[in-house]
């Protein structure tokens, strides 16, 4: 490989790796929605109700993740987002698992 070749190749390899830094050190737009989402369906599913304390913690990391945001913690609020998605969705199939039991009883 000449030399021209292997900078040329030495610097796309450079220019992907900056494209990725740059996309994990934005703003987590992505995750804050799939969190307010998560939330939002948990809270129609009744999980306020049903699984009180999932569904408190995910909307506290919510809450966390919003306040990391404003402050331009973008780690802190990716990090806090993801964990109030996952609460969420535990706090849905708890609700949905309860009803079901209601149901079934």
């Amino acid at each position: 490989m000449s030399s021209s070749a292997a900078a040329r190749r030495g610097a796309a390899l450079a220019f992907v790796a900056l494209i990725g830094l740059v996309a994990c050190a934005g703003a987590p737009v992505q995750e804050m929605s799939d969190a307010r989402q998560a939330i939002a369906a948990a809270r129609s599913a009744g999980a306020a109700e049903r699984a009180p304390e999932q569904f408190k913690l995910a909307t506290s990391l919510l809450a966390q993740a919003e306040a990391a945001l404003e402050k331009h913690d973008y780690k802190a609020a990716r990090r806090q987002a993801q964990q109030a998605r996952t609460k969420a969705m535990q706090a849905l199939r708890a609700s949905s698992s309860e009803r079901r039991q209601a149901d079934d009883g």
